[in-house]
């Protein structure tokens, strides 16, 4: 081979390793099959490499961070049940005094009552005893009067009896005025109380028009209650 083939030869092969020399990356990630897309975010890591064992510590603190936050909820979880758990023993506990107390104060109050029905069969039973005691009290001092009256018409009939009775009059007037028996016998004049006289009916009269003209029947009232109504007649207008 001549000089100048092997020249020519060299000079040919000198553009081509130009050529080489000047290929980009993206040609050589060809040649070895890494895209040029891959060597930049290997680049990326690689420049990151730092940053992310920055991260990894951060994630393992924040990982015991929230352990601890864990740990702490339950914790705090336990006292709250512990707590409600007390609670509701104490709850129970009162609800159980109370159920107690409502049951003693019923049993009291059906004690209660039935002591009131008795005391009130008590006091019927006093006052009706004491009304017969005061009925036979009356009875027996009116039989004083009875036996008076009775010595009176023994008498002779020519006998005058009028003292004995006047006498016997007394003495019943003394009995109602024991038992607060007063009588009721207004004067001629009188206006009339609907509530103590009884009008039997009008009459000439010389008193007033529409007052008492004259008492009929006398009337009794018994402590401030009227018992008996006098009757009366009233004057015509």
């Amino acid at each position: 081979m001549s000089e100048q083939d092997a020249s020519g030869t060299d000079d040919a092969d000198e553009p081509a390793a130009d050529d080489a020399a000047d290929a980009s990356p993206d040609d050589e990630a060809s040649a070895d099959g890494t895209s040029a897309a891959e060597w930049d975010s290997l680049d990326d890591v690689a420049e990151d490499g730092e940053g992310s064992d920055d991260a990894s510590e951060d994630f393992e603190a924040g990982g015991d961070l929230l352990d601890r936050v864990a740990s702490a909820d339950d914790e705090q979880l336990a006292n709250e049940i512990a707590s409600l758990r007390m609670r509701v023993d104490s709850l129970e506990s009162e609800l159980e005094t109370r159920e107690e107390k409502a049951e003693e104060l019923e049993s009291k109050l059906a004690r209660t009552k039935a002591d009131f029905q008795n005391y009130k069969k008590r006091m019927k039973k006093r006052r009706e005893d004491e009304k017969q005691r005061a009925t036979e009290d009356l009875v027996e001092r009116l039989l004083d009067v009875r036996d008076n009256l009775k010595r009176a018409l023994e008498q002779d009939e020519g006998a005058d009896i009028r003292d004995g009775i006047e006498a016997t009059l007394r003495q019943f007037d003394e009995e109602l005025r024991q038992e607060n028996v007063t009588e009721i016998e207004p004067e001629p004049g009188q206006d009339v109380d609907p509530q103590r006289h009884e009008v039997l009916l009008r009459v000439e009269s010389d008193q007033p028009a529409g007052t008492i003209a004259e008492v009929h029947r006398p009337g009794y009232e018994m402590a401030d209650k009227v018992i008996r109504t006098a009757q009366v007649t009233v004057s015509e207008e």
